[in-house]
């Protein structure tokens, strides 16, 4: 990846936002710019220098992690707060305006930084500083996350089996997890199993419900490998679905496939939801579409762009993003089907990979 090519970008865009500096705090964005992974940290990146602050656990750490990424910054080490913010005041003195980070930084910290760390300079609040740079993907970044699906990929086929066996929603979410461990970071968000009525709801969280045979089943799960997240849904019947859910999983599967047939670059993100919501419609489950379309995924599994009918965003080649439509009937369960896509100047190409058939043999 060329994390070292970031920071220049960063300050590329600081006079537009109305600023001469800014200080990075939010963490994910702090990794973005510097390759930095610790949970503590503040960049100050100013005209024609780079400071990265931290505390007494993450010096060596720091230096290391920003030496491997070509980061060239200074590496300061405040044992205690008020240390880290001597060492970041005195490095301000020279400029007029500071920006921050208007989504990171919470009312108790701008008091602090109004009142504290910089009553004499104008701190202006910017928008979309480095998440606007986050959205187009390096090379790196693609190859990352196209690993941590392949995991996602190999996981889901060896413990697919397990559903037929008459498994807990809870105990297949730890296999799938465990699985998914042996060849990345870990989980890239909490996994969902959501099997008969359960399945009507999005966000169902696995409990002790034993899986039965004719019901559907939702399972929603990512990996995640150097940081950067994958994120598919596949859902399944074990043994011979109902009519009414068979239909639903053929509706999904078109709803998807259109969705997927209209990314490209350039295209609006609200056309992608357009597509597949349009499908949803016509075969006469509308409300059933609990959610939007999709999202942007990379260092989080949820960032920009947008994929829903409000959205303004529009493709650009390199973002990632999910299409993931559905359709939930409390009496009947869900069925959800998501692919992680990279957004081409064509079209675009899936990174999850697994196969979507229904039926669980």
């Amino acid at each position: 990846m060329d994390v070292a090519g970031r920071v220049p970008r960063l300050r590329a865009g600081l006079e537009e936002a109305g600023c001469d500096a800014a200080l990075i705090t939010r963490v994910v964005n702090v990794r973005y710019l510097s390759g930095f992974t610790g949970s503590a940290g503040m960049l100050l990146v100013l005209p024609d220098e780079l400071h990265f602050v931290t505390d007494g656990r993450y010096g060596d750490q720091a230096a290391e992690e920003l030496g491997r990424a070509g980061v060239d910054a200074a590496v300061h080490v405040g044992r205690t707060m008020p240390e880290q913010r001597s060492h970041v005041v005195e490095r301000v003195r020279a400029i007029a305006r500071l920006g921050l980070e208007a989504e990171a930084v919470t009312w108790a910290q701008h008091r602090r930084f109004v009142t504290e760390w910089f009553p004499e300079l104008e701190l202006v609040p910017t928008e979309d500083l480095v998440e606007g740079l986050r959205r187009v993907k390096d090379d790196g970044e693609v190859d990352r996350m196209a690993a941590a699906a392949a995991v996602g990929d190999g996981a889901l086929a060896t413990c697919r089996s397990m559903l037929a066996e008459g498994v807990t929603e809870a105990d297949f979410a730890v296999a799938l997890d465990f699985d998914m461990r042996r060849g990345s970071d870990g989980p890239s968000f909490e996994t969902i199993v959501a099997s008969g009525p359960n399945g009507a709801k999005p966000h169902h969280r696995p409990t002790d419900r034993r899986i039965e045979a004719g019901e559907l089943v939702v399972v929603d799960f990512g990996a995640q490998v150097d940081g950067y997240c994958s994120d598919m849904t596949r859902t399944f019947s074990v043994g011979e679905p109902s009519p009414t859910a068979r239909r639903m999983a053929e509706v999904v599967t078109q709803s998807q496939q259109a969705g997927v047939a209209a990314v490209a670059g350039g295209v609006r993100a609200q056309a992608v939801d357009e597509a597949c919501r349009s499908v949803i419609q016509d075969a006469g489950w509308a409300d059933a579409f609990l959610h939007s379309t999709g999202h942007g995924v990379g260092l989080e599994i949820h960032e920009a762009p947008r994929v829903a009918s409000t959205s303004t965003d529009i493709l650009e080649p390199g973002y990632v993003v999910t299409v993931e439509p559905g359709v939930y009937l409390p009496e009947h369960g869900g069925v959800r089907i998501e692919d992680t896509v990279v957004v081409t100047s064509e079209g675009c190409r899936a990174l999850t990979n697994a196969p979507k058939d229904l039926i669980l043999t």
